[in-house]
């Protein structure tokens, strides 16, 4: 069993922090590389905290994810809200049962868990399978309708506040790239990215060219530098872009420059997420902050609420996200158009 001092020096930071980043102490200001790699480090070592009074004893939390451990390794929101859940579970000392969305049977491997927490995307008939187990369910990431519990970010708020930069650094004609995902494995039932939404519903009441600038595919680097290659070929091209995820904005910045475009004099681009990588892009990405790990720990937190006060009443909780201006974005060049 490591020690913090084993930990600290593993992780390149002093005890002081490791321990804060462990406590998840919130006065403390970290890169979240720095914050992400002191709870990877913690976690290969088996670091276990001194167990407190309040420990959880006999209670078994159930924890299904929609992603393979693989697809964290390429796109590491779903992994950094497994980690803040499996922080949580390891400071309360709270046994994990785990399945994936992939397995046969699945939800036979949280049948015997106290209360179940859901990662990502999951269709209608699957949440109503998982809510029929007659426990506290939590969805996180994962709009539901009334009758079961959820915590997602605040879509809104976040997708307003890149616009609002965007627009008053001057840009009237913006991009955005999305990815399609479904719901099932015949994809018939397929999940609406709220963001595209709230980006067609500013655009159009503020007189931003875009109708022509929307591309979907998937959330990774090669789509994303497929959609901004379909673009760039246009007869047109917006003079900024928001992607839906970091992943698809670095591929596209490689695009741009596969183009001869320089970033952002030619053309801005944001991220969402705010992946570790964002801030070592060739420029650093602007991008959304999306609290990722701290969703995985208010949904243990919150489940355990559940299942200890037997509430009935569905909890709805957003998480704001904040925008973390780097150097992709900049004024708009003198025209928008070849």
């Amino acid at each position: 069993m490591a020690t913090l001092k084993e930990v600290a020096e593993a992780a390149g930071v002093s005890s002081a922090t490791a321990s804060r980043i462990l406590n998840q102490d919130p006065a403390l200001s970290v890169q979240p590389a720095t914050r992400q790699k002191v709870l990877e480090v913690a976690r290969q070592l088996q670091y276990s905290r001194p167990l407190k009074a309040s420990a959880t004893a006999g209670w078994t939390l159930g924890l299904l994810q929609w992603f393979s451990t693989t697809q964290e390794m390429e796109d590491t929101y779903y992994l950094s809200i497994r980690q803040g859940i499996e922080a949580y579970c390891q400071e309360q000392r709270i046994p994990l049962l785990r399945a994936f969305k992939q397995d046969l049977n699945y939800i036979e491997g949280v049948k015997q868990a106290d209360a179940i927490l859901c990662i990502g995307r999951f269709s209608k008939r699957e949440m109503e399978a998982i809510c029929s187990l007659c426990r506290p369910v939590l969805f996180l990431d994962m709009p539901t309708a009334h009758a079961a519990s959820s915590i997602t970010l605040d879509f809104e708020q976040a997708v307003t506040a890149v616009l609002d930069y965007l627009c008053e650094l001057g840009h009237r004609s913006i991009g955005f790239l999305s990815g399609v995902e479904y719901l099932d494995k015949e994809e018939t039932e397929r999940f609406d990215d709220p963001r595209r939404t709230v980006f067609l519903r500013y655009c159009r009441a503020h007189s931003i060219r875009c109708e022509e600038y929307l591309y979907e595919g998937r959330f990774s680097i090669e789509s994303g530098y497929e959609m901004m290659d379909a673009l760039l070929k246009g007869e047109t091209r917006p003079t900024a872009v928001f992607a839906a995820s970091d992943p698809i904005a670095i591929g596209a910045m490689r695009a741009i420059q596969d183009h001869g475009l320089q970033i952002p004099e030619d053309m801005s681009i944001a991220g969402f997420n705010d992946i570790s990588l964002s801030a070592f892009t060739t420029p650093p990405l602007t991008t959304l902050h999306a609290p990722s790990m701290e969703m995985g720990r208010y949904g243990a937190a919150f489940v355990k609420l559940l299942s200890d006060m037997e509430a009935e009443v569905p909890i709805k909780i957003q998480l704001p996200c904040k925008l973390i201006v780097r150097e992709s974005c900049t004024s708009p060049p003198d025209s928008d158009g070849f």
